[in-house]
């Protein structure tokens, strides 16, 4: 099975999107996977903002993307666009760290007006950064995450039905995408 890293663009400690996107690698941990957690929140802000690519959590960050298979992102809409920490990761990445990989953008936000920036922000940005295949994606509203007692979630079944889809899409996806050779 292959390898996913799973990213957390969410500037928050009780992230919805986080806990989101630990629910969903359960899933893909249950199909066989290995899934490696990243919340971008955890690498220092001065090694981010500060450009710092030598910086240990910047270059283990960039390890872990060139050892995924498949990488899932994970991001809150913050004023119609994905979030400001995960751009500053995306930045610090070598130009083509998707290349020959699948990956599932998936965002979370509070009013549906914010679902196109799954396409206008979020897509062209790892398009650009050499994805081999982007599934489809899906953006689940905020009150259809609920947080559990035990830490964990519950989804609203008819957000949860689709998010199992476009995960089983993404696994699928997994074992068909070719290795392509970083361009460039």
């Amino acid at each position: 099975m292959a390898t996913v890293l799973s990213v957390s663009g969410s500037p928050s400690a009780s992230s919805r999107t986080a806990k989101l996107l630990r629910h969903l690698d359960a899933r893909l941990a249950a199909q066989g996977h290995e899934v490696i957690p990243l919340d971008v929140r955890t690498i220092p802000a001065e090694a981010l903002l500060g450009a710092d690519f030598r910086h240990p959590a910047i270059v283990e960050a960039t390890a872990l993307f060139a050892r995924a298979e498949g990488v899932v992102v994970g991001t809150p809409v913050y004023k119609a666009a994905y979030s400001g920490v995960l751009k500053a990761l995306l930045d610090l990445l070598p130009q083509y760290a998707l290349a020959g990989k699948t990956v599932l953008p998936l965002a979370t936000g509070g009013s549906t007006a914010h679902v196109l920036a799954l396409d206008y922000a979020l897509r062209p940005v790892l398009s650009s950064m050499g994805a081999a295949h982007i599934v489809q994606g899906w953006f689940t509203l905020d009150k259809d995450i609920v947080a559990g007692e035990d830490g964990g979630i519950s989804v609203a079944p008819a957000a949860a039905e689709s998010l199992s889809q476009v995960v089983d899409q993404f696994a699928a996806a997994l074992g068909r995408t070719p290795l392509l050779a970083a361009a460039g």
